[in-house]
């Protein structure tokens, strides 16, 4: 069986992020179940603001469709969401609108989504870890975009301490259920490949 192929990326492109570094434990981790992954930064993908008027006059940004083509050469995708007021950011909003925008002849509608499975996580200051805003995410990404999304999310609370200092998780229990999440995406992502 060939190996799934599976991208990663996280919904904040700040300097020093959190779910940057969660999305890179979870890249590590993918690898050693033996996914080829393919770890990306949404500041590689730039996107004016979701405009109608503007995808009228302009057509879909090229960035979208290139993030398209890249997820539609997917199997799966892990995607480290922070937590913005109880729900997630509109840097990742905005890039899944766009994307929701390109049609490709002979694909069903939202090829980039109904294709593929996605599992989730976050990382926040709070005990929570973002599980509120993965909720909201979860919802529309099933109920938006048709995506079929794993039902165990990866909630990395008290991020002060969430990392060691070689950029691994410190708690052994959140490692073990991220591992688990990362074992249940190669899987499921591997019925696809």
């Amino acid at each position: 069986m060939a190996a799934p192929k599976i991208v990663v990326l996280a919904g904040s492109i700040r300097t020093g992020s959190l779910n940057e570094k969660l999305a890179t434990v979870v890249a590590r981790a993918l690898q050693d179940a033996g996914a080829e992954t393919t770890h990306i930064s949404l500041k590689d993908y730039p996107l004016p603001l979701y405009d109608g008027d503007l995808q009228a006059r302009e057509g879909v940004p090229e960035a979208a469709r290139a993030l398209v083509d890249l997820f539609l050469a997917q199997h799966g995708a892990f995607v480290a969401s922070p937590e913005y007021n109880a729900s997630f950011p509109p840097l990742l909003k905005n890039a899944f609108d766009w994307m929701s925008r390109v049609s490709i002849e002979g694909k069903p509608p939202l090829p980039a989504f109904k294709t593929k499975v996605f599992a989730l996580g976050s990382v926040t200051n709070g005990a929570m870890g973002g599980y509120r805003g993965l909720t909201q995410l979860r919802a529309m990404m099933e109920l938006g975009l048709g995506a079929l999304v794993l039902p165990e999310m990866v909630s990395v609370g008290n991020a002060a301490e969430a990392f060691t200092d070689d950029g691994r998780l410190s708690n052994p229990r959140t490692a073990d259920f991220m591992t688990s999440v990362v074992a249940q995406l190669v899987t499921e992502a591997g019925r696809l490949a």
